[in-house]
Formats: C-alpha cells, sequence, structure tokens
C-alpha cells in the first residue's frame, strides 16, 4: 500500500508496531479470509482494532509469519494511517484499550513512507525455551517445552556450532514447505540457561515452515542417543529429512527479535 491519501489529502503516515502476544488461543498470526469461517488470529485482531480507531478497514503488515501456539515478544509490523493529529506514540495506550488481553502494542513510532516491516528486515531471531529435569508448573506450560531429563548443554552447542553460514536447510523444512529456495543464512545459533531454564537461540535472515521446532526435536534427539557432532554434520550435507528428529510442539516457541537495515538493532543481551 502507498502512503497516498485521498486527493488533496495529506499523505498517509507509516506506523510501525513492536508487539507481543501469547499464541496459546491464536490460529497464527496470518489473518485468515474473511466470510470463511475464518478463526482467531494475531493480524485480524489488531486490524479489528486499527478499523475502530479509524472507522475503516486498515491493513497490517507483519514482519513474518507465526503458526498457532506460537508467541512473540518481538513482532514487527507496519501500517498506514489517516490520523494526522494522533501522535504516533499513543496507538500504545489507544490500541492496548480496545485489544485482549493475550497481544499487547509495546512501540509505537512513525518511520519513513516505504518501511516495510517484512521486505526490510535483515535478521530474525528466535527462541525456545525448555523446563528440563523438574515438575514444571502448569503456567510454564504455556510457553515452554517440559523435558523430564536435564540435556547435555555441551553436546547441544557442539550441534549448534555447525549451524553457522548459508546452508541448505532442507533437513528441518516441513513437507508442507511452499518455499522455491531452501537455502538461509544462520548467523548464530546457541543453547544458554537462563535462570532454571535452558533457551535456544537462532538467527537468520528467514526461516522455513516449522524450522526452528524441527531444529529443536533434532538437535535433543541426537543429543539423547549421544550421537557425536559428526553425526549432526552428516545431517546437514544430506539436505534429506529422513535423518531429522520430531519437530517440536509450537508452544515454547517465541518471535524474539527483528533487526532491520535501516537501524542499528541490538539483540538483548545473552547471559551464559
Amino acid at each position: 500500500m502507498k502512503n497516498e491519501g485521498p486527493r488533496g489529502a495529506p499523505p498517509l503516515r507509516n506506523i510501525r508496531l513492536r508487539i507481543a502476544y501469547d499464541g496459546t488461543d491464536f490460529s497464527g498470526w496470518q489473518r485468515q479470509i474473511r466470510g470463511t469461517g475464518e478463526q482467531r488470529t494475531v493480524q485480524g485482531t489488531i486490524e479489528a482494532a486499527l478499523e475502530k480507531l479509524h472507522h475503516g478497514r486498515v491493513l497490517l503488515t507483519g514482519s513474518g509469519r507465526t503458526d498457532a501456539g506460537v508467541h512473540a515478544a518481538g513482532q514487527v509490523a507496519n501500517f498506514y494511517t489517516s490520523l494526522q493529529n494522533m501522535a504516533a506514540e499513543r496507538f500504545v495506550p489507544a490500541l492496548n484499550s480496545i485489544l485482549p488481553r493475550d497481544v499487547r502494542i509495546m512501540e509505537s513510532r512513525e518511520t519513513a513512507g516505504d518501511f516495510h516491516a517484512r521486505f526490510d528486515a535483515r535478521y530474525r531471531t528466535y527462541r525456545y525455551q525448555l523446563i528440563c529435569g523438574r515438575p514444571a508448573l502448569p503456567q510454564e506450560l504455556r510457553y515452554c517445552l517440559w523435558v523430564r531429563r536435564r540435556p547435555r548443554l555441551d553436546l547441544l552447542n557442539s550441534y549448534a556450532r555447525l549451524l553457522r553460514g548459508e546452508m541448505d536447510c532442507s533437513p528441518f523444512a516441513s513437507a508442507g514447505d511452499t518455499s522455491q529456495s531452501r537455502n538461509r543464512y544462520i548467523a548464530h545459533a546457541v543453547f544458554f540457561v537462563q535462570g532454571d531454564m535452558l533457551i535456544f537461540e537462532i538467527r537468520a535472515n528467514a526461516f522455513l515452515w516449522k524450522m526452528v521446532r524441527s531444529l529443536v526435536g533434532t538437535l535433543l534427539f541426537y543429543e539423547e542417543r549421544r550421537l557425536p557432532p559428526e553425526a549432526f554434520r552428516a545431517l546437514l550435507a544430506s539436505a534429506g529429512r529422513n535423518r531429522a528428529g520430531p519437530t517440536a510442539p509450537p508452544q515454547g516457541l517465541w518471535l524474539w527479535h527483528i533487526e532491520y537495515y535501516r537501524e542499528q538493532g541490538a539483540i538483548p543481551p545473552i547471559r551464559l
């Protein structure tokens, strides 16, 4: 959508949002087609709130899709507004007063007219949270994967260190993935302990459908069997799905941070 208003009206302003949500009760990020038994989605929910503010249809563009049950702490989206007299930062309280409690606008600011939340993204960072070796609290089970045992951190990271650079990520592609190319650039992948949680963090230019969940399931599968790093290296070289492990469930996955070419966006620090 271009930032052009009706003839004779000022140009539309481009507003950038940082969004957090609990994905448990959403059918993913992407809006459903109207009038076809639509399901509850994050994009559709925020667009409905924007319509109330604007008294008309407003389209929201996200940095990427998340699946049903996946959460976000740093989703980014943008929309064009005709509200000329509303300060950009006021969209935070205005939208949060309308939105349900499981989706929150954390930041709103005016950005360049041609900014595009998806196409301008340079890197996307995901985190997967695990509770290991102790009973999980009921409320933790909405946001973490519970693992009975305590995995070996050194062995997990010996695999994760192999996830670097441009690579064919076909071993971690879902059968329903329609990407024309399965090559992705992975800048960073690591397991670390935060409090009493085990976190897997991965940063890449883009991801295949269910790729992070497949990676987590495969890494845990290899670690449980105490397979050497050479076995994981062979999996990466095979470009085949048959050596990979199961796909981890969605509730532990978080879209954590989006970096853009136009800014020096700092990733939250990792505490090893």
